[in-house]
């Protein structure tokens, strides 16, 4: 089931949530719903991420997403898979990123609490998770970004 229609997030709104969230080297990204895989192929070539991994339910969008990896020859360092982002395996990943629905981050919300590891950031384009408090909240060109640390955001 799709967690929300497809809009790619506009490429300077994606450097904007990899900065703000503080996308480095030392961390292993996981995009749920990473649609054409701008995010992954920024965060790997842009912020120098260690590792980059997406779930994309649609295969349409898989098979784009996969492409683009492929063309930038990025295949080494990002994995896109074609399932349901509620099958992410989010046991290695520091960071988080989602353009969901409100009602699909809250869905969400019991898995990232069960198995986001302490001191992972989640970054989410203009839908916040409620009932968790941001670290950071960013508006940006008529988009908001907002940064969730894991436990910080809901242990408060």
């Amino acid at each position: 089931m799709s967690c929300a229609p497809f809009v790619s997030s506009p490429q300077d709104v994606v450097r904007k949530m990899l900065e703000v969230a503080k996308a480095s080297k030392d961390d292993v990204l996981c995009d749920l719903g990473c649609g054409d895989g701008r995010i992954l192929t920024t965060a790997v070539k842009d912020f120098g991420v260690k590792a980059a991994v997406g779930y994309e339910i649609r295969e349409d969008l898989f098979k784009t997403a996969s492409a683009e990896v492929q063309k930038q020859n990025l295949l080494e360092k990002v994995r896109i898979f074609n399932k349901d982002l509620f099958s992410a395996d989010l046991k290695e990943t520091t960071l988080i990123t989602l353009y969901l629905t409100t009602y699909a981050n809250e869905r969400l919300k019991p898995k990232l609490r069960a198995e986001a590891r302490p001191g992972s950031r989640i970054v989410s384009h203009d839908f916040m998770i409620n009932g968790w408090k941001p670290t950071k909240k960013e508006n940006y060109n008529e988009h908001t970004i907002y940064v969730y640390s894991i436990p910080e955001s809901y242990s408060f």
